[in-house]
């Protein structure tokens, strides 16, 4: 099944009342941003779900600075959305996809399969001609009822164990120099977990910040082997969603996300940091 939909599919959505668009715009450091950008202008009929206030938990000392949510609370907002089981959901956002894909995932983990993201940033629908609105829906509220998936998830644990297991591997999706340790001006820290390999999250897009085809991607990732198992980690679990909707529309089975990431990773202070 394909989650990434274009323009013109999401355009006949957006006039389905069995569907719900779902504005992810968020900007790291100006946590008012997505939201005033979604005051502003829209699709039709979205409503906005915030990375800080509805896609994470508050950071603690460990488990990394985008820790999940309480599913139960997610489930609510969810239901104060007007989502529930028989909803299609389509999200977007303006940032290369990673809000969206965050939230995908966590519809995923949910048990939410009808959920997808839009191929493109909402500037770019926008510039296309494709139809905004200031004004907010109304909505009724329904009633989400969780059907959490345990296998998207990979604890710290599991990580550990991956790098001593052949059948498994682990991808970092953080750009080069905080991959390489050169630098990161995020965590205090920097490196990357021994053995990880490195897919930048933003070589799944396009010079435009459109998603790749299947094909591309497939081409993307061919040096991972499919029979094996997939862990993604970037510096918060964030991105690092990017790569599991990547490894799924490339023909990957159940990749898995470790969504405390490198975050959570360096906070123990006494696992092993690779650098170079």
């Amino acid at each position: 099944m394909t989650y990434i939909v274009d323009p013109e599919w999401v355009n006949d959505a957006c006039q389905r009342e069995d569907v719900r668009i779902v504005d992810c715009r968020f900007q790291l450091g100006e946590p008012e941003a997505g939201k005033a950008a979604y005051e502003k202008e829209h699709l039709p009929g979205a409503v906005h779900i915030d990375l800080e206030r509805d896609l994470s938990a508050p950071a603690e000392p460990v488990g990394g600075r985008h820790p999940l949510p309480d599913m139960d609370e997610f489930a609510d907002i969810l239901s104060e959305a007007g989502i529930d089981h028989h909803t299609d959901v389509v999200a977007y956002d303006d940032q290369g996809g990673a809000m969206a894909a965050r939230f995908w995932w966590m519809m995923m983990y949910a048990g939410h399969e009808r959920t997808f993201v839009m191929d493109r940033p909402f500037s770019l629908w926008k510039e296309e001609g494709y139809p905004v609105e200031s004004r907010q829906p109304e909505l009724k509220r329904k009633e989400f009822i969780l059907r959490i998936q345990p296998q998207m998830l990979a604890s710290i644990e599991e990580v550990k164990l991956a790098l001593h297991e052949e059948s498994s591997r682990i991808i970092d999706g953080r750009d080069e120099r905080r991959y390489r340790g050169e630098t990161d001006p995020v965590d205090h820290t920097a490196g990357h977990i021994p053995g990880a390999g490195h897919y930048f999250w933003k070589d799944v897009l396009d010079e435009h910040l459109i998603w790749k085809g299947p094909k591309e991607l497939k081409d993307h990732f061919q040096h991972l082997p499919e029979e094996n198992r997939i862990y993604s980690y970037c510096g918060s679990g964030v991105t690092a969603c990017v790569n599991v909707l990547a490894l799924n529309e490339a023909g990957y089975e159940n990749p898995r996300l470790y969504a405390g990431s490198w975050s959570d990773w360096i906070s123990y202070g006494d696992l092993p940091v690779e650098k170079g």
